[in-house]
């Protein structure tokens, strides 16, 4: 099983409790594929996600089978060749960019489910990720706000805003379509909402609609396989916006009320802790 993280440096705890997550919940082969780079703006410097962090990942992994694999791939260089220009000055963190030159990277392979750094994986994925890709670009989960807001009246459809929180991509068709590298050029030229979801959004056209089982993005259920722990809106006691992360494990309890992980995240602290001694 192929998964692509992307990341700076705080992208590390949260590829660390998806790794631990998936490790819990597989026992396939896997071979992790984590894009970062270093960058810097007039506002900002991030730091690209650690040799050391990716190399106790890895360690984890091994653990589990010696034919387990991480590896970490530096894409500064096609990053200062087709920056997101028009959309640097954003909300956006160019990070979420990363993924978008999966396609010229050649150790990446034809099928890889790309995972945010914010999701648990709390079922097997085996179905998930084994499905039939023949003529499909990318397979995901409608976005569970946006889906009522953005719509591709063009193409007369109303409900096929996904969310790119969760993509199974096909990357042998992303290649034959240049998707990945149209969608690149559009953040080059465009100023967006969410830029890389929403250029992903207005050019896929060989795209698969799952069950929001598969990317549950407000609230757990008993059949949820993936959950992705993005900010969303809050009606009671009164309107506001919710962003609790994994990582953030006293929130995930006091706020979230959640406490279907507390194995996972007590290992996560275990860990943590360890570490910084």
């Amino acid at each position: 099983m192929n998964i692509l993280f992307c990341g700076d440096h705080n992208a590390e705890d949260g590829v660390l409790i998806s790794t631990l997550s998936l490790l819990k919940n597989t026992n396939a082969e896997l071979h992790l594929y984590v894009l970062t780079m270093y960058i810097q703006s007039d506002e900002k410097q991030y730091q690209p996600f650690s040799k050391h962090a990716a190399d106790y990942i890895r360690s984890l992994l091994v653990k589990k089978n010696p034919k387990n694999t991480l590896e970490l791939i530096d894409c500064t260089s096609l990053f200062i060749q087709e920056p997101p220009s028009a959309n640097m000055g954003t909300r956006f963190t160019p990070y979420a960019m990363l993924r978008l030159f999966a396609d010229q990277l050649p150790q990446i392979p034809d099928r890889i489910l790309y995972l945010d750094d914010d999701i648990i994986v709390r079922q097997d994925l085996t179905s998930f990720y084994e499905q039939n890709l023949d003529n499909i670009e990318l397979v995901g989960v409608l976005d569970y706000w946006g889906r009522f807001f953005f719509h591709n009246f063009k193409q007369r459809k109303a409900f096929d805003y996904l969310n790119s929180g969760v993509l199974l991509l096909n990357m042998k068709e992303i290649k034959q379509t240049k998707l990945f590298a149209r969608i690149r050029h559009m953040m080059q030229v465009k100023k967006m909402f969410f830029p890389d979801q929403t250029a992903l959004n207005k050019l896929a056209v060989k795209k698969r609609i799952m069950s929001r089982k598969y990317n549950e993005q407000y609230r757990l259920h008993p059949d949820t396989v993936i959950q992705h722990f993005t900010t969303s809106f809050r009606f009671k006691p009164y309107f506001h916006t919710q962003t609790v992360k994994p990582w953030d494990v006293e929130r995930v309890h006091s706020v979230l009320k959640l406490h279907e992980y507390d194995d996972l995240l007590n290992e996560y602290l275990t860990i943590k802790n360890n570490l910084h001694k």
